[in-house]
Formats: structure tokens, sequence, C-alpha cells
């Protein structure tokens, strides 16, 4: 006797079928999976044996061999738990082999035939929906995730029994559905908001023009100037997640467990504030079994590092190629493994040990040494992708006991908003989302600037000492604040703010 029953594994963010093999034979009673499994899958046979009997099935005393094709992939996690159990039920003749056909099976079975969620569930659905499959069989925990997805039906089952009612056509299971526009409806927790911010005029101005061209942006200040403040209200100014943007994010959050159960999409841009302890893996990822990292989990959104001094040299190293290609490669002896990652990055950190640098009212006790020396533990190659670098000095009295009520972030992400609209139809089909993307081709064709322009920008590359790199991101932020304005072309007064964002580069930290 022998069925074919379609499961999924994952492939970094992305899910691939796998056929899910059963044969019972005479012989000698035993259970084998064979197909290259983990020891999730390999512990399978217990779950799934104890599942059938407590379902009220009998379990054959016979050999079973179960077949994960094809056999030369790593399948891992507990997500072959119901297909394996659907397989052996139906080499059986308790389901009907005829109505596995043409659908996804995937869950994890408790011993008493409960099906618990597992995760990348959303993967799993649109892998189906791209072979073509017309249905998706999933724990009801996992349902609402699965339904975003059009054009499949995505049945949730409670337990076995369901299974087997269902696929038997005893039972009626009506498949979920969800509509973008209910998502996007929900109330969902409200974000910090900069009008709580009192004064830093500049640093909110430096921190719209990050989000308007999607620039990373390192904040550097006094303790309790605000740093940490300003940049957790970041995701409040970024522009709504469009479907597709949100599907691309929820994917990643499936895929590390981190989706919450009976939810469907991520419907609000990440803030993934890591500890500066955190290990190199962690950060791009990786792991035994690959996992992304904390640059993924705030894809399209807000990566904030914190202390970034603090950070290990080789944590800080190893972004450099995942901030500048927008996606991290995890590459191990079998196998590579993708993770998107296109990210703004908001570092903050203060300006020596002591951190009263540039502080008016304490002393620093710091040396001038001192002072070079905790700031170099950021590689130049580093800063130069951080597009913009802005000083956050310390409020005084006055503007802390100041009751005028500060611009909110609705305003400032309505300017952002039509920034990033005229970016849109700037660069459609061209592969790109926002400024900070341009290539060096598309500075030259985009970044068009005079000779007033020039020559300012070139007594700016002389006395500051700036790479190449420094020249285009320069080039870039202009083209931002140009875009902020509505204007078509770059003039001197946006290549000198673009210029004034580029603190580290000046003689005061040099």
């Amino acid at each position: 006797m022998l069925s074919k029953v379609t499961a999924c594994e994952l492939s970094g963010i992305d899910g691939y079928p796998v056929s899910v093999e059963t044969d019972i034979s005479n012989g000698i009673p035993a259970f084998d999976i064979v197909g290259l499994g983990d020891a999730a899958v390999r512990e399978a046979k217990e779950r799934v044996r104890a599942a059938i009997k407590n379902s009220g099935f009998e379990f054959p005393s016979r050999r079973i061999t179960i077949n994960l094709a094809p056999a030369d992939l790593k399948k891992e996690g507990t997500a072959y738990d119901l297909p394996i159990a659907a397989g052996i039920l139906s080499a059986m003749g308790v389901i009907r082999g005829e109505s596995l056909d043409g659908a996804m099976l995937c869950g994890e079975l408790s011993l008493d035939g409960t099906l618990r969620p597992v995760y990348g569930i959303l993967s799993k659905t649109i892998a189906a929906k791209e072979r073509k499959l017309e249905t998706i069989m999933v724990p009801s925990g996992n349902a609402c995730e699965a339904s975003v997805v059009k054009g499949i039906k995505v049945i949730p089952l409670k337990n076995l029994t369901e299974l087997v009612k269902y696929t038997n056509g005893l039972l009626e299971i009506s498949p979920i559905e969800t509509e973008w526009s209910c998502i996007q409806g929900e109330a969902i927790e409200d974000m910090p908001d900069f009008a709580d911010v009192k004064g830093q005029q500049y640093a909110k101005r430096a921190l719209e023009v990050a989000a308007a061209g999607g620039h990373n942006c390192m904040l550097i200040g006094s303790p309790g100037s605000g740093k940490t403040m300003l940049a957790r209200r970041m995701p409040s100014i970024l522009p709504d997640l469009t479907f597709d943007e949100a599907l691309e994010v929820s994917k990643i959050h499936s895929v590390a467990g981190l989706l919450p159960p009976d939810s469907s999409l991520i419907t609000k841009r990440p803030f993934r504030a890591p500890h500066h302890t955190i290990s190199a893996p962690s950060l791009i990822g990786g792991g035994r079994i690959p996992r992304p990292g904390e640059v993924s989990l705030a894809h399209l959104g807000v990566l904030f590092l914190d202390e970034l001094p603090e950070f290990t040299k080789n944590a800080l190293e190893v972004l450099r190629q995942p901030l500048e290609d927008g996606f991290a490669l995890i590459s191990r002896v079998n196998s590579s493994i993708t993770y998107p990652c296109r990210t703004t990055l908001i570092a903050a950190a203060n300006p020596c040990r002591c951190g009263f640098y540039l502080d008016d009212t304490r002393e620093c006790t710091c040396s001038h040494s001192e002072i070079r020396g905790y700031l170099g533990k950021i590689s130049g190659p580093l800063l130069d992708r951080l597009d913009i670098q802005v000083e956050v000095p310390t409020l005084k009295y006055d503007e802390l006991d100041n009751d005028t009520k500060a611009e909110p972030s609705d305003t400032i992400r309505q300017r952002v908003n039509a920034a990033r609209k005229i970016q849109h139809e700037r660069y459609f089909g061209k592969g790109i989302y926002c400024n900070a993307q341009m290539t060096s081709a598309m500075i030259r064709k985009y970044c068009n600037i005079g000779r007033t322009e020039s020559a300012l920008l070139r007594e700016a590359f002389s006395k500051l000492g700036l790479t190449a790199r420094s020249h285009n991101r320069i080039l870039k932020v202009a083209r931002t604040i140009a875009d902020l304005e509505g204007a078509e072309i770059i003039n001197d007064i946006h290549i000198s703010e673009a210029i004034q964002y580029r603190a580290l580069d000046r003689s005061l930290f040099r």
C-alpha cells in the first residue's frame, strides 16, 4: 500500500514542496523515516504513532517506510507530523487518497491528536499557490496567517480527527479568508510620536530626511540628550506598509517563529533594538538551524543600535555587506541562504567614554586621544555607510519648560510620503524604491549639479577629507532634501544641508 502527500520545506524565507511517500508492507513491524530529516523529523514517529492511536484509529503493526523526497535536501522541524500521519492513514484506507490530491499539509501533532501551530506557514502557503495547488490544510492557529494569500483554499484543522472527517466528506469546514483592507483598519498599538520630543529640531529634521530617502543615520550626543527617544519614534514617520511589503516582513517573522498565533500580517514597520552584547550570527542571521538575524527582522523598518562603539568589532563589520546590498548571505558547506534586509539603520553613540565631550554644562574628563579612540572603534567603511551623522546637543531648561506643542509624526509622515511618491515615480521599474539605493550610474543621472554646487562640494571634499563613497552619500542626501521640497534640481542649499549631516568628518572628531 502506497500513498503520497505534499508537505513543504523552507529555504531562507521561501518554501519548496516535499513529497511524503508512505509505504506499508508485510514484515517485522517497523517505522522508518528516510530523506535526510533532522532530530525533530525523526521524532515524528512517536508523535504520529500516539496521535493516531489516541484519535481512535488503529496504528498498523506492519513495516512502515516514510520517504521525504527529494531525499538529498535537509528537512527540519515538526511540520511534517500532519502529512506523515495523513500518509499512513491514506495508505491504510482510512482517508480517501484522491482527497489529498492538489493539497499541501503542514502541522505539528500533540500526542492526543491536537494540531499545534508551526512557523513559516505564510511562506509555505505562497509556495503552494506558486505550485498551483488548490488547498493547504494547516492548524487552526496558523489559519489567519495563511489566509492572506489569495487564490488558494485555507482549511483550518483543530485535530487529526477533523482531517479524517473532512477528507472523507463527513465534515464541512469553510475556508478562511482575510482581506488586507480589514487588517489595515485593525487597531494597533500606538507608536511613540515626535510631538513628545522637546526641542531637537535639527535632529528631527535629520531623521525626516533619513525617512524620506531611506538613509542610514547616526546620532551623537551626551547621555540624556534624547537620542534613544528620537530613534524610537522613527517608525512613526516612515510610510505605511503596502500589502506586498507587509507580506515580505511577515514572511521573515513567520520563518523566525515571531509571528503571533492567530495573527495574519504585520501591519506596521518593524523596530528592532538589539543589545550591544549581541553576537555576529544573531545580528546577521545563521546558527545551526539558520534563522534570520536582527538586521533581517528589521527589513523595511528600523534597526536601532544604541551605544554603537560598545558593539563588538566583528558584529559591526558583518553589517557592512548587508547594509550595502540589502540582503544577508548565509553560507554553509552544503547550501547558501539569503535573507532580505533593506532596513534603515539608526545608530546612537556618546561622543566619548564619559559622554560629556559635547556638553556645555558638564566637563569632559577624556583626553583628546581617548575621544578619538572611542569613536575610532567604528571603522571608516562602516561610517561611510551612515549617510547622515548629526550631533544631538543637551537640552536647555527653557526648551524643557516650553509648553509649545511640537510637530506631530503625522504631519512629518505626510512630507515623507510625498517625497517617497516622487522617488517611486522616478525609479519605477528600476528595482529600487528610495534615494539611498541609487547606484553610481543613477547618481550621475539623477543628481546633476551646477557649477556653484560643484564648487561647494569640491571645497567640502578638500577640507573634510571625504572618500568617494562619502561624496556619493552627500549627493544622495541632497537629492532627498530636494525631493522633500518638491524641487527637480539640486541647488546649493540642498548641498549645504547635506554636508552639515557629516558630523564625524569634521575636525571636532578628528
